[in-house]
């Protein structure tokens, strides 16, 4: 005979279940259902079942779930007729806030709910019982749940339950959205490339997206704009973008090296000079300012400027006026002012050796240039962009085999896209001399001597080279304890096949015998 548990309750032989209990225990099992569904590979199909996982636990009848404004879109419960409008106007409004605030939507009808009730979409539908939530912090998406199977709002245990849920879902499909972008080779640039005059920046990082959108920024407005970054990260080739993407396009950009100028020539050089200003102004002698007129006067290494230099150019940035040396007619300067350097201009302020207000003059727009080390996938499509302009300008086409590209993108450049061009002219140059078609890993990175190697009196193993030794090493071990079975070791060290396969070749690794 069976004895029911409330009754072993009441006799105290079991505890209650209490509410509390019963809601961890229900939490608990829809994480772990939700973490089963994670470990899959595939992301729209981990969203579908993630969403009929949320609809199932908050009894709603319908529902979608969007990821990064409709990246990823899936829905349940609505006619296959529907599913235009719903991802184009169906609770728009409420998705759009739910978005801009990272906070929870409840209300009983939307239809009737001041909030909403003004949105055509929310009475066409004629909504009711919405629940949405944002998915992570800030917002990856949201999930919307429309409708009940019982009357009335969804009850506050539903909206925690999604709101668990959602928070959840972030970091697992944000694995899976890494996963994809890496597999699809993702541009975050395309949209802002169709806009602008960029096609010298080469990259589809979203770093290198932020210097695009600043770009976008400037260009249309004649401010000074400060380019900053390390040495070789491409400064110039910003400039150059941000004056092509202007209204000055059609007119010169014109470079001054502030360093390479000594402070006897400055004037002379940027304002010009009248005949017999000094000793070799045999006629009148047009200066930078001169040359761009209408366009852009692009300033370089402004940081190594003299003291002297600096307040010249202040002058001159103030009035937006100059004279010619030997004469005291004030002329108007039509030029746009582009300035860059590697120097922390803020730092070179507080040692007295930059003059602040000259600072604050240039500093009205800045623009970053990261470093390769914070934009590592930038690094093939760059690869790819220089070896075509080497091999346009010598008539001798050469081809960057996929290997080479693995090869670059797992070294160290410490100097930059500087750096990574003179190691691919390098490179281009060997290849050609052996008669090769394409550029191998051995003509950008070619093996040491053993002697050399083995010298106590060799130079010091760079980081760069202690990391391909290292990279080798562990992709060798992980083949050899496979006994060279190429899938199992791609599933172990989390690679796919081909990646694997490029890999190898990249590293010369071969099996032993």
């Amino acid at each position: 005979m069976r004895v029911e548990p409330r009754i072993l309750a009441a006799v105290g032989i079991i505890r209650p279940v209490t509410d509390d209990v019963r809601r961890l225990r229900l939490e608990r099992d829809l994480y772990l259902r939700l973490l089963e569904l994670g470990a899959r590979d595939d992301l729209p199909e981990f969203l579908e079942d993630a969403l009929g996982l949320l609809v199932e636990a908050t009894g709603a009848r319908k529902g979608t779930l969007d990821i990064e404004r409709g990246r990823f879109f899936v829905a349940r419960g609505f006619e296959e007729a529907e599913l235009p409008d719903v991802r184009s106007e169906i609770s728009s409004g409420i998705v759009a806030e739910v978005l801009a605030t990272g906070r929870t939507i409840s209300t009983a009808s939307a239809v009737e709910d001041p909030r909403f009730a003004g949105q055509p979409s929310v009475q066409a539908g004629r909504i009711r019982a919405v629940l949405c939530a944002p998915v992570g912090e800030p917002a990856l998406g949201v999930v919307y749940l429309q409708e009940r199977n019982a009357p009335g709002p969804f009850p506050e245990e539903a909206r925690a339950l999604a709101e668990i849920l959602a928070r959840h879902l972030a970091p697992l499909t944000d694995r899976l959205l890494a996963r994809e972008d890496a597999a699809r080779g993702r541009d975050h640039t395309e949209d802002l490339r169709v806009r602008l005059a960029v096609d010298d920046l080469a990259g589809t990082s979203s770093a290198l997206a932020g210097v695009l959108r600043q770009i976008a920024v400037a260009a249309p407005v004649p401010i000074a704009v400060l380019v900053t970054g390390e040495t070789g990260t491409g400064k110039t080739a910003v400039a150059r973008a941000l004056h092509r993407s202007s209204p000055r396009a059609a007119a010169p950009f014109v470079e001054i090296n502030c360093a390479a100028i000594p402070e006897a020539l400055f004037e002379s050089e940027v304002f010009g000079a009248e005949k017999g200003a000094h000793s070799t102004a045999t006629r009148r002698m047009p200066g930078k300012i001169d040359a761009a007129k209408g366009g852009t006067l692009f300033l370089d290494e402004v940081g190594e400027m003299p003291l002297g230099v600096q307040a010249k150019l202040l002058t001159f940035l103030q009035d937006k006026r100059y004279s010619r040396l030997g004469s005291n007619e004030p002329l108007d300067a039509d030029v746009r002012i582009v300035a860059a350097t590697n120097a922390d201009l803020a730092e070179r302020v507080r040692e007295k050796r930059f003059r602040e207000d000259l600072y604050w003059r240039l500093v009205v727009l800045p623009i970053h240039v990261p470093a390769l080390r914070d934009r590592p996938e930038d690094v093939g499509p760059i690869a790819e962009s220089l070896v075509r302009r080497i091999s346009a300008s010598s008539g001798r086409p050469i081809a960057l085999s996929r290997a080479a590209r693995v090869a670059l993108g797992g070294a160290e450049w410490p100097g930059n896209v500087r750096q990574l061009e003179n190691a691919l002219s390098r490179a281009w140059a060997t290849a050609l001399a052996a008669g090769s078609t394409t550029i191998e890993p051995r003509h950008l990175f070619p093996e040491q001597p053993p002697e050399q190697a083995t010298s106590s009196t060799a130079s010091p193993e760079t980081y760069s080279e202690a990391l391909r030794r290292f990279q080798a090493k562990a992709l060798s071990d992980a083949l050899e304890a496979c006994g060279w079975n190429v899938s199992e070791a791609a599933r172990r060290l989390d690679l796919s096949r081909s990646h694997l396969n490029d890999l190898i070749k990249a590293h010369g690794l071969a099996r032993k015998r």
